[in-house]
């Protein structure tokens, strides 16, 4: 079997692939609040061409697609794009990255298009806060998990990132909440992307902190998770529910690292934290073939750097998340 390995000895087999820039919400640490610079449909891909660059992928090795945005689900017709992707050979696992503010809609026809499992970014139980935050409702978030969770989709991950001053007294609530409905729990580290308006270095959390208030409260044992994102699992004890830690900045797992990150206009991104990338779309748009499109990829991949340097040169990437892809 075809595998991509980079210059450091890591097997690519994960993409996360951004279908739109777009978001319905303006989460802070995301998304400046009147943010207007996005890209124009006309430069996204087409679903063609995202199908045609997937397949390619999966020729070379890659099984598991995640589905991202901005927020995917304000791209219409994900439900159709997503039965194409799922069913090309040696896509094993595709899963979706949500907000869930539409997810109560589409929730059964992505579970009967192929998606299996999806991850909801939840900052935060309050209404209150969860609008300052986000500028959003958290009652069309919850709509959304339970209509997930009624679909059939399975796991749902709730992704949380602990922010000092604005959410970090709700992480034990969280867990309660994830325990209550059966939900994996992600908590994240604030990443300095761009030019926000929330200040990641003031409001950073390290999540080892997190992890030992967290015992104080929940007996936590060693848990492992499937999937091929880069979180350290624990379980709490006498329940099924993982919680996840992912540490870009404290305990940084670029060693592990087996992604990369497709953007909606077709940006292929080697690294978060580096601007290392291939543009796709003049290739696809030009008429290379299948064979040329293998090998820019099996290029690009060669020039996959080692690490990112959030630690040494914070305010490197000036790029927002949004438009990287999530």
């Amino acid at each position: 079997m075809t595998q991509l390995i980079d210059t450091f000895g890591r097997n690519i087999d994960y993409v996360r692939l951004s279908v739109t820039d777009r978001c319905d919400l303006r989460c802070v640490y995301c998304m400046p609040e009147g943010f207007k610079d996005f890209d124009t449909p006309e430069n996204w891909l087409n679903f063609d061409e995202i199908e045609r660059v997937i397949a390619v992928f999966g020729r070379l090795g890659v099984s598991h697609i995640r589905l991202t945005g901005g927020e995917p689900l304000v791209r219409k017709n994900i439900p159709e794009l997503a039965s194409r992707l799922a069913a090309l050979e040696g896509i094993e696992d595709l899963s979706l990255s949500t907000n869930a503010v539409q997810l109560r809609k589409h929730a059964e026809s992505l579970h009967k298009a192929g998606v299996s499992r999806i991850n909801v970014s939840l900052d935060s139980l309050q209404a209150d806060r969860f609008k300052a935050i986000t500028k959003g409702k958290l009652s069309k978030v919850l709509d959304g998990l339970m209509a997930a969770k009624a679909a059939g989709l399975s796991p749902i991950k709730i992704n949380m990132v602990v922010m000092k001053g604005i959410n970090d007294d709700e992480v034990e609530d969280m867990v309660d909440f994830c325990i209550e409905h059966d939900f994996t729990l992600r908590f994240i580290e604030t990443m300095p992307m761009g030019e926000t308006g929330l200040d990641a270095s003031d409001r950073y959390v390290n999540l080892q902190d997190v992890r030992s208030r967290l015992e104080q409260r929940f007996e936590l044992i060693p848990g492992v998770m499937p999937g091929g994102g880069p979180a350290r699992y624990v379980q709490v004890a006498g329940t099924e529910v993982r919680i996840g830690f992912i540490t870009p900045i404290s305990q940084h797992f670029c060693e592990t690292c087996n992604r990369v990150r497709l953007s909606a206009e077709g940006t292929l991104y080697l690294c978060l934290g580096q601007d290392d990338k291939l543009e796709l779309r003049p290739l696809l748009r030009s008429g290379i073939s299948d064979e040329g499109l293998e090998e820019a990829i099996i290029t690009a991949i060669a020039r996959k750097p080692e690490r990112h340097e959030f630690n040494d040169k914070p305010s490197q990437i000036v790029r927002l998340m949004s438009k990287t892809g999530g």
